[in-house]
């Protein structure tokens, strides 16, 4: 018998509270231990449920009962979660969270108190939700150097981004329609603004390079500046505008992290990614490119990820796996000013044959679609190091740059 707590009943904990008592035979043969919930730590009253005598508001009860083996993070956040996670994992616990914003700003730190304490930290939900990402890199992509890491990892922008696309939807009404949904928070700041892609980000060059990467080491840039006139120039090029997630290893063994809107090649295998999908792209220097697609969020998706991970834990007791990066440093996340990239540029102008001259006599094989009715000109620029790019960019004077997003082929 193996007793668990976990902290923290809402969508998340009370999905995993279900799963294990709905299907308890069946994960305790996965487990080949019989897995018991012994607390469940919430400040509210929830009566009626066959496990209300589990409720408790005292956390000392926890980290204090050496019977509690396994506990699972599912409180959000990163103050009081925090605290207690380290609580747990100092006690000798093994602890299991989805909180993406614990592992992104803490990860290093809790995974050294776990390696010091031979137990195990364990956040596959933290990523892809119910889609599993992070124990296939750790795993069975081992034997490969990662070189890049690119997906949408927001389920909620990426509704909203389908519905401007396939509906030609302002961001608004698609934004509205997500709210009512339940697919976007009141406050949908975390989503629209790009911090969660982020976090997420952070996480995968994380495990994927080795070393802990911050959220504020990411440029990050949101889908509000994206308009139903970017989706239609978009599409004129032969693309779709998705927010993108991105870190690539470079050869001095430094990385790029980004968080941006970019237009997707509709030849790309990320393209047709849609609704509230997230789908996570990497590339290995045997396997080559290899994506993991599936539902990002959700009470049961997300809830089986991290009974997943309690599973692995019961299994893994005795023998501690391994899951680990080292701490970052401050200037381990690179300027992505001298990698390679591409950009769509749109430009304002009162003389369109003149900013196309001027475009034709700074960029070299250049596609553009001149707009008479908007008085505007966009182009997709030829591949060359970003910064000569910005600097071409910079430089046109017969126009006024309205906007420019990465192109991903």
């Amino acid at each position: 018998m193996i007793d668990i707590a976990i902290m923290g009943h809402g969508v998340v904990g009370s999905g995993v509270a279900e799963i294990i008592y709905n299907h308890s035979k069946r994960v305790s043969e996965k487990a080949k231990e019989d897995i018991r919930i012994k607390y469940i730590l919430d400040l509210r009253d929830f009566e009626g449920l066959p496990y209300s005598d589990k409720f408790t508001k005292d956390f000392n009860k926890i980290v204090n009962d050496p019977d509690v083996k396994i506990v699972v993070e599912v409180m959000g956040g990163c103050t009081f979660a925090y605290d207690y996670v380290k609580a747990c994992l100092l006690a000798g616990k093994s602890v299991c969270t989805s909180n993406k914003e614990l592992v992104a700003a803490k990860g290093a730190e809790l995974l050294d108190i776990a390696l010091e304490k031979n137990v195990n930290f364990l956040f596959e939900a933290s990523v892809g939700g119910g889609t599993p990402v992070l124990r296939p890199m750790a795993q069975c992509l081992t034997a490969n150097e990662i070189t890049e890491v690119t997906g949408i990892l927001n389920g909620t922008t990426n509704f909203i981004l389908t519905k401007m696309i396939e509906d030609n939807m302002s961001f608004e009404d698609a934004l509205k329609l997500a709210q009512d949904l339940g697919y976007a928070e009141k406050d949908p700041t975390a989503d629209i603004e790009g911090h969660d892609a982020c976090r997420k980000i952070c996480i995968l060059a994380s495990l994927g390079f080795g070393k802990h990467v911050y959220p504020e080491q990411v440029k990050t840039e949101g889908i509000t500046n994206v308009s139903l006139d970017d989706v239609e120039y978009a599409n004129g090029f032969g693309c779709v505008i998705k927010l993108v997630g991105r870190t690539r290893k470079l050869d001095n063994g430094k990385i790029t992290a980004n968080v941006y809107p970019a237009l997707v090649s509709k030849d790309h295998m990320l393209s047709g990614v849609s609704d509230v999908f997230n789908a996570i792209m990497v590339r290995g220097d045997e396997v080559g490119d290899v994506m993991f697609y599936g539902r990002g969020a959700g009470k049961f998706p997300t809830a089986s990820a991290v009974v997943g991970d309690v599973i692995d834990c019961a299994k893994h007791l005795a023998s501690r796996k391994y899951l680990h990066w080292n701490e970052g440093e401050a200037d381990y996340v690179a300027s992505s000013d001298n990698d390679i990239a591409r950009f769509y540029v749109r430009l304002k102008t009162n003389d369109s044959n003149k900013t196309v001259k001027e475009i034709e006599s700074k960029f070299s094989n250049t596609s553009y679609i001149v707009n008479a009715d908007k008085d505007e000109v966009a182009m997709l620029t030829e591949n060359d190091i970003e910064i000569t790019l910005k600097n071409q960019i910079g430089s046109l004077d017969s126009c006024e740059v309205i906007k420019t997003f990465h192109v991903i082929d």
